[in-house]
C-alpha cells in the first residue's frame, strides 16, 4: 500500500484547497460507482482519488467541471424576445410566400403579423349537455 501525500499531488493541483475539493469530488464520484484510473490495492476512495490525481488519471479541469454542476440548482434559459419572436414569426411567412428571404419581403411579413388582430380564445360549445338544473321553488 503506497502512500500518497500533498507533495505528490501539489505539482498537478498547485492550490492545496482546490486539492481537497478535487479529491472529494472524485471520491464522491467513485462511490458513486464511477470506474476506477488506478488499482484500489485495499485503499478508501479519498485514497484512491488522491492517487488517481498524483498520477495524472484524472485532469482537474474535469473535477472542476464536475464540482460546478454538481452545485447548480438553477440553470438559467434564454427565452426569445418579444420583438425576437415576431421576427421568428415574420420570417416563417415570408419564407412561405417567397423563395428568397429579403430584407423587404421580412418587413412585409412582420407588418402583416402586426396588423392582424389578435386570436380570441376558443368559445365553449353550447350544444354540450349541461348538469341538469334544479327545479326552483315558486
Amino acid at each position: 500500500m503506497a502512500r500518497v501525500t500533498v507533495e505528490d499531488c501539489i505539482t498537478r493541483v498547485r492550490n492545496r484547497f482546490d486539492l481537497v475539493l478535487f479529491s472529494s469530488q472524485r471520491a464522491r464520484q467513485i462511490a458513486g460507482g464511477d470506474e476506477l484510473e488506478v488499482e484500489r490495492d485495499n485503499d478508501k476512495n479519498p485514497v484512491v482519488a488522491l492517487r488517481e490525481i498524483a498520477e495524472d488519471k484524472i485532469k482537474p479541469k474535469d473535477l472542476k467541471e464536475a464540482i460546478i454542476q454538481s452545485m447548480q440548482r438553477h440553470v438559467d434559459v434564454d427565452e426569445p424576445e418579444e420583438d425576437d419572436l415576431s421576427l421568428l414569426l415574420a420570417g416563417r411567412r415570408a419564407s412561405e410566400t417567397t423563395d428568397v428571404l429579403t430584407p423587404e419581403a421580412l418587413e412585409k411579413a412582420a407588418a402583416e403579423l402586426l396588423a392582424e388582430p389578435a386570436s380570441e380564445p376558443v368559445a365553449k360549445n353550447d350544444d354540450e349537455p349541461k348538469a341538469e338544473e334544479k327545479p326552483s321553488k315558486e
